[in-house]
């Protein structure tokens, strides 16, 4: 248990901004076993951005309160997973072989490509969770409870689809510069089942209110599967970057595909 607790806390202090003890560090061995907890960081992730909102909804507009809890989600994880997203923008923006692609998503510099796809990636954001807090208060019986559950499971459910790569493609990069290297060393069936347990719990949970929810699954990991085959086919696999940007992505497409269950279910 005690292990299973330092684990835990090297997963909040790799993925997050959030105090850890002060015994906690970024230990390659512990890193790469912490990934089983990558989901769980979504559950903790978006009951805050969930606090957030509700506490901003009541005192603004729910306009207002979508964007401060994007601020705090952002906040709490250091724009990890943006910052990846634009990184990756850049690289095959920019990049036409496998070697030059790597070393434009290594640059910390952000370019076009990179300041473009976030800005748009926002946009898309802030627009699909007004459509989804607007359509939950409009159309559930309780909205607050079903905000909070699909606010915890967007963030556990695109983390899981992040982090599912590494059980499935090769890490691109041959040498250890990147601080990700560690988590695509090797992995266990522990790793596995703690990932997705982690990561489907709280879909699970939110389909005992609506069992609908379960159609995320489809564009969801569809949208994970194809991200996959596009960095395999550019780099061979994957990368840090490229875990970051399958998260973002596949967090909007669970935002939208909420709307659209709205909609026509």
């Amino acid at each position: 248990m005690k292990k299973q607790v330092h684990l835990f806390f090297t997963a909040l202090l790799f993925y997050t901004r959030i105090p850890c003890p002060k015994n906690i560090d970024h230990n390659p061995e512990y890193l790469n076993q912490a990934t089983r907890y990558f989901p769980l960081i979504g559950w903790i992730v978006g009951a805050v951005a969930f606090g957030v909102f509700v506490w901003s909804n009541y005192l603004t507009t729910p306009e207002i309160a979508v964007v401060v809890s994007m601020v705090i989600s952002v906040l709490v994880t250091g724009a990890f997973h943006e910052d990846g997203f634009a990184d990756v923008c850049d690289g095959f923006g920019g990049g036409w072989t496998k070697e030059k692609i790597l070393l434009i998503m290594k640059d910390s510099a952000i370019g076009a490509y990179g300041a473009i796809g976030v800005v748009l990636l926002l946009l898309l954001k802030f627009m699909a969770l007004i459509a989804l807090v607007k359509a939950t208060f409009l159309l559930s019986t309780t909205p607050y409870l079903f905000c909070f559950g699909w606010f915890v499971t967007a963030h556990s459910l695109s983390r899981l689809a992040a982090i599912s790569i590494i059980f499935t493609e090769e890490y691109s990069r041959e040498d250890a510069s990147s601080k990700s290297k560690p988590i695509a060393q090797s992995f266990t069936w522990v790793e596995v089942l703690g990932a997705f347990f982690f990561g489907l719990l709280p879909l699970l949970a939110l389909a005992y209110l609506q069992w609908q929810v379960l159609l995320v699954l489809l564009p969801v990991f569809g949208t994970r599967f194809l991200m996959a085959r596009y960095f395999k086919k550019w780099i061979s696999g994957y990368t840090g970057d490229c875990l970051g940007a399958t998260q973002q992505v596949c967090e909007v497409v669970y935002y939208i595909t909420m709307v659209v269950l709205w909609k026509f279910i």
